[in-house]
């Protein structure tokens, strides 16, 4: 009888234990839920923007070296020379700055304003180790010339946006389309044309390869963020915030330029969407502005 007694206590301990771990597991089953009911219903933190209005344009892509807008040969022999500005610190000059004095009482005068540097002496150079080669430059302004495919002659013309860029600086240079040719070149099917760009800082030097963006049909139109845009086969989307909750939304878009989307329809100027991370909520969530970005 004792061990049967054993045996009916420790079977009664095991059920108490299997039943309180069952129940257990089922009461934190429910609190998990509970928690992750609540979270659902919780406003998820998000960041948004404003539709507004930027300029979209169609761009041709080329390059070219740059020009100094002005150029001035100087070559003197040493022998002649009684004086002249340091070369090597390629100094700025002014129009009518005398250069160079010589032993013959005549000077060598800057025609235009620009800086004097001396240039490389190519060996082999007649009189090369006895003379001073260097160049007066005007760069505030550079010159390009590139051309361009005969299927955009529609589209050039004078006056045209160019936007410059180089390995050398992260910035952007601006310029225009100064001037085109009156013809096509039969053997290359292309148009010669002439940017000039502002170079006000001096940065950009004669020789460097430029990277040219020709801009064209240039148009003001609302548009998102490229990250605010969904998919979904053929149909496009933007995530609305209305009164804090996600509403979807279809759009018609255009082109893409620099990181944004041009709205076609089915935005309006002000409206607030979703500008990053449309992984993260559903139509009809409740949202939190936490950050928004122009």
């Amino acid at each position: 009888m004792k061990v049967q007694k054993k045996i009916i206590l420790f079977l009664s301990i095991v059920t108490f234990l299997i039943v309180s771990v069952i129940a257990g597991r089922a009461f934190i089953g429910k609190k998990i839920q509970a928690k992750i009911a609540q979270a659902k219903k919780a406003p998820v933190g998000v960041i948004a923007t404003k539709v507004s209005y930027f300029s979209f344009y169609d761009q041709i892509d080329t390059f070219g070296t740059a020009i100094a807008n002005q150029s001035f040969s100087i070559r003197i022999k040493k022998d002649n020379l009684i004086s002249s500005i340091d070369f090597d610190k390629y100094p700025f000059v002014k129009k009518g700055t005398e250069i160079a004095k010589l032993t013959n009482e005549q000077s060598i005068i800057a025609p235009f304003a620009g800086r004097v540097g001396k240039r490389e002496i190519t060996p082999g150079i007649l009189g090369g180790e006895n003379s001073i080669i260097a160049n007066l430059d005007d760069i505030k302004v550079l010159k390009v010339d590139v051309k361009l495919p005969e299927n955009y002659v529609s589209v050039i013309k004078q006056g045209l946006k160019v936007l410059v860029k180089t390995d050398a600086y992260k910035e952007n240079f601006e310029g225009t389309i100064s001037s085109v040719s009156s013809r096509v070149d039969p053997t290359t099917r292309s148009i010669l044309v002439q940017a000039k760009i502002n170079n006000l800082d001096e940065k950009l030097i004669p020789g460097m390869l430029l990277n040219l963006k020709v801009v064209f049909s240039e148009k003001r139109s609302l548009s998102v963020p490229e990250e605010a845009l969904l998919i979904q086969g053929k149909e496009k989307f933007i995530y609305k915030i209305v009164n804090n909750v996600i509403q979807k939304t279809k759009v018609e878009i255009g082109r893409r330029n620099e990181g944004k989307i041009e709205i076609l329809s089915g935005l309006e100027e002000n409206e607030i969407v979703l500008a990053e991370g449309t992984n993260k909520v559903r139509p009809k969530r409740k949202v939190k502005i936490s950050q928004t970005i122009k």
